[in-house]
């Protein structure tokens, strides 16, 4: 029986209140730095459990550290926050919660994307280390992080002094909740998610009659001209096979039918699996506004507002090989190769400011049968609901115990070299 086995095997004594822990932060979303009562159930429960904990950091951000002897540090993470979604799933404890964003508006707010599952398998994690310290040696972290739906939570916990509150980690890994069978445990040795910036861009136009418009300048026509040139960076200035997205999400323009307006403000998000990628498309979307602007005699340049940054998630090859091996172990063949996924994620920030190496991986939170079916079927994307949806619920059990299991394995393939005293 290896360390993890002895572990897991006391899930069962933990298992429900940690399934009532889950439903009832599934009961009570909250949106991005408004973790507020997530951050404190979760403090009072790292507390009981021994370890040290400090909280407040990049606003709602916490940490716990459990040291137990000689060893490695290794860091794990769970993000908290909920989206601004109305709840669709008919659960018995679905949300019916309604906040107030960052802009004043009321919203309703869901648990859409699963990260009530997230800091409920990390909890889980952290527990089993702490009720068998014998069976391992050295130094967890379990991090749980703020506002990762805007991109801007792992930063805030970096910008607020992170590095001085922890011991300095070896390793970090983070785990995701996603629309695959809740027996598969995927992940994968370098690029995993996309970076990603979103652009508002600003076109200056001259408004006039919508019977004039020879005294005007267009900026409809013009930021018509501009959708239509971005929809060929990809296509003509990527090779071949290379990954790059450029998406433009929304077109503001006028209010009325017979007047050509001064504005035209263009919404677009950008991704890719590199940092020269990344940058090549930021260039090119760039160089051909100005260039439409100029050609449309624009009579102010063009204004770009860069947004919500996520950077690449690169898992480590080395990090990979030692955690997948144990995922193979204990999963056998459904522990298996994560497809590159074009979603991003900012948790990556954190390891790289650490200058730990670090893993990311995914599981799955649906029936097996019913996921296989609509794959042969051909009906997955109506049949098996995406993070973000409405109706986005994971099968509580046994997600549950795959993503503990998931998460404790990954730990426990640094923290069982040695045995503490």
């Amino acid at each position: 029986m290896t360390a993890a086995d002895g572990l897991l095997a006391d899930l069962d004594a933990i298992e429900s209140w940690h399934l009532e822990f889950y439903q009832d932060l599934h009961r009570h979303p909250e949106l991005s730095f408004q973790e507020h009562r997530t951050a404190g159930l979760v403090g009072d429960r790292l507390t009981e459990l021994g370890y040290e904990v400090q909280t407040g950091i990049g606003g709602t951000g916490l940490v716990g550290v459990l040291r137990n002897g000689d060893g490695p540090v290794v860091l794990a993470r769970a993000d908290m926050d909920a989206l601004p979604v109305r709840e669709a799933t008919g659960l018995p404890y679905a949300s019916t919660a309604i906040s107030t964003d960052a802009s004043g508006q009321e919203t309703p707010v869901m648990h859409a994307c699963g990260h009530d599952m997230h800091v409920t398998c990390l909890l889980a994690a952290a527990q089993l280390l702490a009720d068998h310290r014998r069976a391992w040696s050295g130094t967890v972290i379990a991090l749980f992080q703020p506002a990762e739906e805007l991109g801007t939570g792992a930063r805030a916990m970096v910008e607020d002094g992170l590095a001085a509150l922890i011991p300095q980690p070896d390793v970090a890994l983070g785990q995701h909740v996603m629309g695959l069978p809740h027996d598969t445990v995927a992940s994968r040795p370098g690029p995993a998610l996309s970076a990603a910036d979103s652009i508002s861009i600003t076109l200056h136009g001259r408004g006039t009659h919508g019977s004039m418009p020879h005294f005007g300048i267009d900026p409809i026509l013009l930021g018509s001209a501009v959708v239509m040139r971005l929809n060929a960076i990809v296509s003509r200035e990527l090779a071949p096979g290379h990954f790059g997205v450029v998406t433009v999400g929304a077109f503001q323009s006028g209010s009325k039918s017979n007047v050509i307006p001064e504005s035209t403000t263009l919404l677009l998000n950008l991704r890719a699996y590199d940092e020269r990628t990344r940058r090549q498309l930021r260039a090119a979307v760039e160089r051909v506004v100005r260039a439409e602007c100029e050609a449309s005699g624009s009579p102010a340049p063009p204004e770009f507002d860069y947004t919500d940054p996520f950077p690449v998630t690169d898992n480590s090859p080395q990090v990979h090989d030692r955690v997948s091996a144990a995922f193979a172990e204990h999963f056998g063949d459904k522990a298996v190769l994560m497809e590159p996924s074009t979603g991003s994620e900012d948790f990556s920030d954190i390891p790289n400011s650490l200058g730990a190496p670090y893993l990311y991986w995914v599981w799955g939170g649906f029936d097996p049968d019913e996921y296989r079916r609509a794959e042969a079927e051909g009906t997955l994307a109506s049949t098996i609901p995406g993070n973000h949806a409405s109706t986005f619920a994971p099968v509580m059990e046994p997600t549950f115990r795959t993503g503990a299991f998931a998460m404790t394995v990954a730990l426990l393939s640094y923290l069982a070299g040695s045995t503490a005293p």
